[in-house]
């Protein structure tokens, strides 16, 4: 209780006064080191000594007992105060304010935690995550390849016992498993015991007798004394015995719902046919063919409408009842075509068939389908006059007028043709069926103003000309037997250019050609091309893309006719007159071939091209003066004189043996050119040749001085030096070269070649782990992996070559080489062939392909392969190189060189 106040005028002395019993000093000022009311109750325990507190009858803590619900631990301070309606209406307002700026904050913080959920879970991804794509990809697995899954099996090694003991089995084991796989006649009856109680063995093969005698009685029984006939069908009963199949416990459930089921449905809707046919169909499943032929013959009835439910009792009867069956429904139904089809086609001969369908045509003219049947049936004659008459009664269906078209005579067809026109305006079949008939008749300018008046009659009744459909028309046309080429062209010039706008027409019509080419449609193509061409004749693009088409399918007549009109339209473009050279030349036509240089030259003066066309001319013709001569005149032209130009004279001089002169204008080329690599490297070949180690030395430096980004430079003069003994100095020079030319695996397998070479294993393999890291993707580098690679980690080695750069022609030759080892023939066949398609111009794999074709192919393989290196004319590998850059095979054809590269990669370690 609170202390009473001091009487007015005394003062007192509040230091001697006592203090409260819940007194706590500086609680209010917010003193610390005291353990506070909020946190464990009253700072001190109440007082002891009181009113039955010792012996329990009094309140331990009665602070406890001033809790408030809405004041809290706190309610002891404030007892005395009340919480009236301004209090509450202070409270509403404030949580108002709260709210609102909870609000305020609301989408911030909803964005802070949705970054954070983000965040953690793409730390920390669920396991389904994980598997995602892995699990869309099963998608894709076809049935096949998941029943062609091994089982994993028991490949556990901890739980097997180390030793296992085996022991021969017993005789006597033995011949009481072979007595047990027998199989006994007879079967002992227990129960019947004879008098003198010995067992009675029942034959097996008698009661099978028995049981075959009482079937045969009752398929006798059931026959029918008064007409004669069976009630059943012998042979059909015999059939759907076996066809029959042991049913499941379950299986006869779900018949016997799907009975009742199909009941309901005919029960309640007796004219609905499709459920008479289902319920017809149910009882054929389940081996009652009778059941299922009395209702469906209900169905009959109940439906004689429905033309299905009399197929379908055709189709459960006989032969000869379905003919009955199907008379009464033709009968209720005269006009339904597929109960005439289908009576015909259960006619013996063709003679009965064409009866049933002229009577079906009676009764139903106007049907397509019958015609048809019927005149598939019928002689050339007969066909003809019902085709006469088919159009009179279909007057609307092309097919019919374009088979009688056909049929006809020439003046026939085209008055068939002109009456199928006018009856069917709206088709352009019959205007591209006249087309290829004047073409068959010799009668080409018809051809060209058939089609152009078929676009105008079309679009003058209305019909919208698709382009790409009548460029289908025009490949079918090609495709025809016999050919219609001139109603190809026809339609290619009248629709090419449809609805293409100016300037797409040459990018489209190009990518028609191409199209057309691909799908071997070569006539349309070169249609197409023509009309390009027509309309661009100074393209030089054009000209080249039509002369590859002419090339590869058509004649050497058509080709050199069309290079000859290239370069009159496009005298400037150099690569027309050098394919048209060449062509003239592969043909045997030297002089006309140096005709077409000497119009090239008067065309183009100052190209660099012609010239050397001219000297390869010569030059591989065994013709060294000309040679001479051409470049000697190229060399004092000033616009001609190349670096290339004086490296071909060098290379002459080089082919003559003439040392002096070679040298002499290897000196005066890199005088003019010193950044040409190839003059340098030629300088250091022919100092090499005549075995001056130092000159070679310093023609090799002065041009890596010179062409410091050069890697056949460098790999020449380390291997000088590797030559000469010095592998730490060609080990040092290849280092350098790395570090001047990163990222280059030349380099990197001309180091593992000199640590092989030099008999260091171990560094070879470190070497290739390191130009592998720096070259990942490089199928040079794979493959030499492969190569050195331990037997056994081989097909390891290559499947990692494969996921790195499965396209790469190197790692496919080294996986052909694989399987060559392993004997797999038709494996290694197929990769190697899949190499030289990648890049046929690496001429090592052509001779390893033809070197296995010698070995496990026929001779005509092996001649295949030669012609298609021969059309290739490769140019690049390390091997083919090295033997078609020697001297001594200079002017040797492709197929020489390849057999001479097999040598090499017999005899010869790589270069």
């Amino acid at each position: 209780m609170m202390r009473p106040p001091p009487a007015p005028g005394t003062k007192v002395d509040y230091n001697a006064l006592k203090a409260p019993s819940n007194y706590v000093p500086g609680l209010g000022r917010g003193a610390t080191g005291f353990t506070t009311r909020s946190d464990i109750g009253p700072a001190r325990s109440g007082p002891v000594g009181g009113d039955g507190d010792k012996e329990g009858g009094g309140d331990a803590n009665p602070d406890e007992n001033k809790f408030d619900e809405f004041m809290g631990s706190d309610a002891g301070m404030f007892a005395g105060g009340q919480y009236d309606e301004d209090d509450r209406e202070a409270d509403r307002v404030w949580e108002e304010i709260d709210n609102f700026m909870d609000e305020r904050r609301r989408e911030r913080r909803e964005r802070l935690m949705k970054e954070q959920l983000e965040k953690m879970r793409a730390d920390n991804p669920k396991i389904t995550e994980q598997f995602a794509d892995l699990k869309r990809d099963l998608a894709q697995v076809s049935a096949e390849e998941w029943e062609g899954i091994p089982d994993v099996g028991d490949r556990t090694i901890k739980k097997r016992p180390r030793f296992m003991a085996v022991a021969a089995a017993p005789d006597s084991l033995l011949s009481k498993a072979a007595a047990a796989s027998q199989m006994d006649t007879s079967i002992a009856v227990d129960g019947l015991v004879t008098p003198a109680g010995a067992a009675t063995n029942a034959d097996l093969t008698a009661i099978g007798e028995g049981q075959r005698t009482v079937i045969r009685l009752k398929l006798d029984s059931m026959a029918d004394s008064v007409s004669g006939q069976t009630v059943i069908d012998p042979k059909g009963y015999l059939t759907d015995l076996s066809s029959m199949a042991i049913n499941s416990s379950s299986e006869i459930s779900d018949i016997k719902k799907a009975r009742l089921l199909l009941k309901s449905v005919i029960t309640t809707n007796p004219h609905h046919g499709p459920g008479w046919i289902a319920a017809a169909r149910l009882e054929e499943k389940a081996g009652k063919l009778q059941v299922a032929r009395g209702i469906i013959a209900e169905g009959c009835e109940k439906c004689a409408s429905n033309e299905d439910v009399w197929l379908e009792a055709a189709r459960l009867q006989p032969p000869d009842m379905a003919k009955a069956v199907l008379a009464r429904g033709v009968a209720n139904i005269p006009t339904s075509y597929k109960l005439w089809i289908a009576a015909a086609r259960l006619e013996a001969d063709d003679a009965a068939k064409q009866r049933v369908l002229r009577r079906a045509l009676e009764r139903i003219p106007g049907s397509v389908r019958l015609w048809k049947a019927a005149v598939e049936l019928a002689s050339e004659d007969d066909a003809r006059v019902l085709l006469s008459r088919a159009v009179e009664c279909c007057p609307t269906h092309v097919e019919l007028w374009l088979a009688l078209a056909k049929l006809e005579s020439y003046d026939n067809a085209k008055k068939v043709l002109n009456k199928a026109r006018q009856a069917v305006p709206t088709d352009p079949s019959i205007w591209i069926t006249a087309a290829k008939l004047e073409e068959a008749q010799g009668n080409n300018d018809m051809v060209g103003k058939i089609v152009s008046r078929a676009l105008k009659s079309l679009q003058s009744h209305g019909v919208v000309i698709a382009r790409e459909a009548w460029l289908k028309e025009a490949e079918a046309a090609e495709r025809a037997q016999p050919a219609c080429v001139l109603t190809c062209r026809a339609i290619v010039g009248e629709v090419v250019g449809l609805g293409v706008e100016d300037e797409d027409r040459r990018r489209t019509w190009m990518a028609d050609a191409e199209e057309a080419a691909r799908r071997g449609s070569i006539e349309t193509a070169r249609a197409i091309y023509n009309a390009t061409l027509a309309a661009f004749p100074g393209k030089p693009a054009v000209w080249r893309a039509a002369a590859a088409l002419e090339k590869q399918h058509g004649s050497r007549q058509a080709l050199d006719e069309l290079l000859k009109r290239a370069v009159s339209y496009c005298p400037q473009a150099e690569v027309l007159w050098l394919m048209a050279a060449k062509e003239r030349w592969l043909a045997g036509d030297v002089p006309g071939a140096r005709a077409i240089l000497a119009e090239a030259f008067a065309a183009n003066p100052d190209s660099e091209d012609v010239w050397l066309a001219a000297f390869k001319l010569e030059f591989e013709n065994d013709e060294p003066q000309r040679a001479r001569a051409l470049l000697a005149k190229a060399r004092e032209t000033s616009t001609a004189s190349t670096a290339r130009v004086w490296m071909k004279s060098a290379i002459v001089e080089r082919e003559a043996g003439d040392a002096a002169a070679e040298r002499a204008l290897l000196a005066e080329g890199l005088r003019r050119f010193p950044g040409f690599w190839k003059l340098h490297l030629m300088a250091g070949q022919l100092e090499a040749r005549e075995g001056k180690v130092e000159a070679t030395r310093a023609a090799y430096a002065a041009g890596l001085k010179r062409c410091p980004d050069c890697v056949p430079l460098w790999r020449a003069a380390a291997r000088l030096e590797e030559a000469q003994g010095n592998t730490g100095r060609a080990r040092a020079m290849l280092e350098q070269a790395r570090h001047r030319n990163p990222k280059q695996p030349e380099l990197w397998l001309a180091a593992i070649r000199t640590e092989q070479r030099a008999g260091s294993t171990k560094a070879a393999e470190a070497l290739l782990a390191k130009a592998l890291q720096d070259c990942p993707a490089s199928g040079l580098l794979w493959a030499e992996a492969v190569a050195m690679a331990p037997r056994p980690q081989r097909r390891t080695k290559a499947a990692d070559a494969m996921k790195r750069c499965d396209n790469d022609p190197h790692v496919i030759a080294a996986v052909a080489s694989l399987f060559w080892a392993d004997r797999k023939i038709d494996k290694a066949r197929s990769w190697w062939s899949r190499s030289v398609t990648l890049d046929p111009d690496i001429g090592d794999h052509w001779a390893q392909l033809w070197k296995f074709e010698g070995q496990h192919g026929t001779p005509e393989s092996a001649a295949n392969v030669l012609a298609k290196a021969a059309a290739a004319d490769p140019h690049h590998g390390e091997r083919w190189v090295r033997v078609a850059k020697d001297p001594a095979n200079a002017h040797q054809l492709v197929d020489v060189l390849l057999k001479k590269v097999v040598v090499d990669i017999d005899t010869l370690p790589p270069p």
